[in-house]
């Protein structure tokens, strides 16, 4: 269920020097606003909370899962490069798999990371703030990355979709509304990092621990499934044609 050569060239089309530029972005930028925030208003866990949520949890990880997840299939679907993986005696999950695998890996390394050296910048990882977020980040990311997976083999338009989901749904609505935050990936990611932080310390989810595994673990691999057989019915011909 995993090709090293699938994953090699998704790793090499997902680290291409524009991508690594949009990929380190935010999360250099996390680290630029964590070390101002720090040194003007010093550690607090509050604050620490408030920003590794909003710019952290709700804007950076869900857009970096998109760059990943569709940047791992829909360019090769795009200019019609996907041709040659069909066209080998690779069964379609394993493109998949592989696909998948290498786009959670570059998504946690660009979130995960950056989360646990700004929760450390902010304040020390007082409250365990600093590995709450970061593990909630890993977890969401993994999600994202099948989510937006699934979108770059369904439509040509999977990033722009993707950037609409997460700016608006995810950033806006998810943090906002009360009944979406139920269906909100950040939500679930955040039930974590609530159940990992110390009380008091301004973490809050809308969803529970275990509620939060289960639709990551579930979202996860529905979305690679579904990414699967829509690959089943792309074949070297009908592209051609």
């Amino acid at each position: 269920m995993f090709d090293p050569t699938v994953a090699r060239l998704t790793y090499r089309g997902l680290l291409g020097r524009r991508r690594v530029f949009l990929l380190s972005g935010l999360p250099l930028l996390l680290l630029v606003i964590a070390a101002l925030v720090r040194a003007t208003v010093g550690a607090d866990d509050a604050v620490t909370a408030n920003l590794l949520t909003g710019f952290g949890v709700a804007t950076m990880v869900p857009l970096i899962g998109v760059i990943a997840g569709t940047g791992a299939i829909a360019p090769e679907i795009e200019d019609g490069s996907v041709l040659y993986l069909l066209a080998k005696p690779l069964k379609r999950p394993t493109i998949i798999v592989s696909k998948l695998i290498v786009a959670i890996g570059v998504s946690v390394v660009f979130t995960a990371v950056p989360m646990l050296l700004a929760g450390f910048v902010l304040n020390g990882n007082s409250g365990q703030l600093a590995v709450a977020f970061a593990v909630a980040s890993a977890l969401a990311s993994v999600a994202y990355s099948a989510l937006f997976l699934l979108l770059g083999t369904v439509t040509r338009h999977a990033v722009v979709i993707g950037l609409v989901y997460a700016l608006i749904w995810e950033a806006l609505v998810g943090s906002v509304v009360p009944g979406a935050r139920v269906l909100s990936v950040q939500q679930w990611g955040l039930s974590l990092a609530e159940r990992i932080a110390a009380d008091g310390t301004g973490v809050s989810s809308s969803v529970g621990p275990v509620a939060g595994v289960v639709l990551l673990v579930v979202v996860t691999v529905l979305g690679g499934w579904f990414a699967g057989r829509k690959l089943r019915t792309l074949s070297p011909q009908a592209g051609e044609a």
